[in-house]
């Protein structure tokens, strides 16, 4: 009894992964998270020109960034961001996932025409957005009359610089998310759709009463995806509007990266990054907290 007592046990922990399954993901995260962010730490404490010695200051770095007025309105524009950004992308990246989610041929041909943006680099597709956008001879001068701006120069304007970076990200985006939701919808029974039929349920009560709870862990994973994400976008604003009109798009990236590249004050720099890194943490720490995703169980639990 014993000894197969003993050999079951030893069969379980065989079965079980070992610690040191850990070590590559482990080291990856050390090497390239890890030591990059202590050392960022360790330069908000010093006065660095990006050449020769640091000098330690203290908490002189600190003590700017909370007293430092452009810092907190970059803060204010990127939670702006982050918060029409998702308000953009969730329903129209949801949507379209589940439409994309279909069998039919037409689906399947259309969507990887919709796919494209993903192909490409954002520095790509801030460029060319930068052309189509421009007042002179892009596609806002056409359309710009149109929609409220009669001289064709849509990011000149705050509203309409705002709205450009909004519509741009979500371009590039959307098929990424789309995707999720697409693989989370192909997963989800057909028997239910069935037996919602048999009851007489319409395409509207089923997307809300079968699609939608179906789908709420991907809701989550997406939004952690796209609220962390839009903290740090940069290359699209600097190349589309480098921050303009005035300072109507100055995102935290883009004043790290003047305070250290064009200011030369890498340990100033480095406090806005850790800045950046703490918000992103936090905001993704408390999505899970009370999203209740640690608590969530596999939708096909039961079928």
């Amino acid at each position: 009894m014993t000894a197969a007592r003993a050999a079951v046990e030893g069969t379980d922990r065989a079965a079980r992964p070992g610690a040191l399954w850990i070590v590559p993901a482990a080291l990856f995260f050390g090497v390239f998270a890890g030591v990059p962010l202590l050392l960022t730490a360790v330069l908000s404490f010093t006065e660095w020109n990006g050449l020769g010695t640091p000098h330690f200051n203290g908490l002189a770095n600190w003590h700017r960034v909370v007293s430092d007025d452009a810092v907190w309105e970059s803060l204010r524009v990127s939670l702006v961001f982050m918060v029409l950004c998702w308000l953009v992308q969730t329903p129209l990246s949801l949507l379209l996932g589940v439409w994309a989610a279909g069998r039919e041929l037409n689906r399947a041909v259309l969507s990887s025409i919709f796919f494209l943006p993903l192909l490409m680099s954002t520095a790509a597709v801030a460029i060319t957005w930068r052309v189509l956008l421009d007042p002179n001879f892009g596609l806002a001068a056409t359309i710009g009359p149109y929609i409220g701006f009669p001289d064709g120069n849509i990011v000149g304007s705050q509203r309409g610089a705002v709205a450009a970076i909004v519509v741009v990200i979500a371009w590039q985006f959307v098929p990424f998310h789309t995707l999720l939701y697409q693989g989370a919808a192909r997963q989800i029974p057909q028997m239910l759709y069935d037996a919602a039929l048999i009851d007489g349920a319409s395409r509207v009560r089923q997307f809300w009463h079968i699609t939608l709870p179906q789908l709420r862990n991907t809701i989550v994973t997406s939004s952690v995806l796209m609220l962390v994400g839009s903290l740090t976008y940069f290359e699209t604003i600097l190349i589309v509007t480098n921050g303009g009109p005035g300072t109507a798009t100055m995102v935290l990236p883009q004043r790290m990266y003047l305070s250290g590249f064009q200011s030369f004050q890498m340990g100033y720099a480095s406090v806005i990054a850790l800045v950046l890194a703490a918000l992103g943490t936090a905001l993704s720490l408390l999505i899970v907290r009370f999203s209740g995703f640690g608590k969530m169980h596999s939708t096909l639990e039961g079928i």
